[in-house]
């Protein structure tokens, strides 16, 4: 039992290395924080602003739920380390009587199959291993300028024998500004708790955090750049460790000998990115995004690369919108994404 909790540990760890040392790890069901499309990871795992047809957005932001995602489809897979893929499938419908758009979807996270065995290593038989959360949400413009908008989702994971199930929902508001192109978010995620648990006595948090962004769009290029500042809960998030002589690319080193700290753990809170919108109906996207964070917590000694910086681009092709996104987690591997999303309509 022990080695199968070992080996089921460690993939686990490899499926979610953007969120495993510092944040991650502390809490159950960090599926949660994955990317729920391909343009989502193209802009480096995370983006609150956007108020577009985009379906999939809204399960990051709730207020970004508007008329335009009306009929709205988004199928969605990521693929990720060996045989571990996730996804997400969502649909927006507008009851316009009531000026509210309505969303819902299924995120899942599948582990593969896993050998079972005893103590001295005989396999005994196989199981898998599976996480799923099943979101509604509204979202509606309160005022000219500004958007309001909240989540619900029922969670339930199993690992083998071991099941966990839970509550969560997000809060989000949304200021747009259509004159100077600007548009900032807030918004508090995975609010809930556990309400069965893997083992008896071991509640485990959910991966609450809250989220704070601008974004700017050019008024004479087709361009908006956005900043997110995550984890405004809490403030240190580095991985302490003198041991480590870790890349300076940037903003600096891991260890807590680095002589430039708070600039390091300040940017590990922020993720960059920015989409071209080509094209009268912005047919044709381009992407690409900045974890700091990820990269901190994935770089491997001594060796540079661009683990952290994600990229994508994206197209319309008659009724369908097909996009591709690509995340380097490490030298070693990284996810690909690709969506499709329709309006049935």
């Amino acid at each position: 039992m022990k080695k199968k909790l070992t080996n089921l540990l460690i993939i686990s760890v490899l499926a979610l290395n953007a969120h495993a040392q510092i944040v991650g790890g502390n809490s159950a069901f960090e599926f949660l924080t994955l990317p729920a499309s391909a343009r989502l990871t193209g802009l480096g795992g995370h983006q609150i602003t956007v108020q577009d047809d985009d379906v999939a957005f809204a399960l990051s932001n709730p207020a970004a739920l508007n008329p335009l995602m009306h009929h709205q489809l988004s199928f969605n897979h990521n693929f990720m380390v060996s045989d571990i893929g996730g996804g997400y499938f969502g649909y927006g419908h507008h009851l316009d009587k009531a000026n509210l758009t309505l969303h819902g979807g299924v995120q899942y996270l599948n582990y593969g199959q896993f050998d079972a065995t005893d103590q001295m290593g005989n396999v005994t038989g196989d199981f898998k291993a599976a996480e799923y959360a099943i979101t509604v949400g509204a979202g509606r413009k309160l005022y000219e300028r500004v958007s309001v908008g909240a989540n619900l989702r029922y969670i339930t994971s199993q690992f083998e024998s071991y099941n966990a199930n839970g509550l969560a929902a997000d809060v989000a508001a949304l200021f747009h500004d259509t004159v100077r192109l600007v548009n900032v978010a807030l918004v508090i995620k995975n609010i809930g708790g556990q309400l069965d648990t893997y083992t008896d006595g071991n509640r485990e948090p959910l991966p609450y955090e809250a989220q704070l962004a601008v974004s700017k769009r050019l008024r004479h290029l087709p361009f908006r750049m956005t900043a997110i500042y995550r984890y405004l809960n809490r403030w240190d998030i580095r991985y302490d460790d003198p041991g480590l002589e870790g890349d300076t690319f940037f903003f600096g080193e891991d260890n807590s000998n680095n002589d430039r700290p708070f600039v390091d753990n300040l940017f590990r809170h922020f993720v960059f990115n920015g989409e071209f919108l080509l094209g009268k109906k912005e047919n044709f996207r381009m992407r690409v995004g900045y974890n700091h964070l990820l990269r901190k917590e994935t770089e491997v000694r001594n060796l540079r690369s661009l683990s952290g910086f994600a990229f994508g681009f994206g197209f319309k092709v008659k009724w369908f919108r097909v996009d591709f996104g690509r995340s380097i987690q490490h030298l070693g591997a990284g996810n690909t994404h690709f969506s499709i999303s329709t309006n049935f309509k």
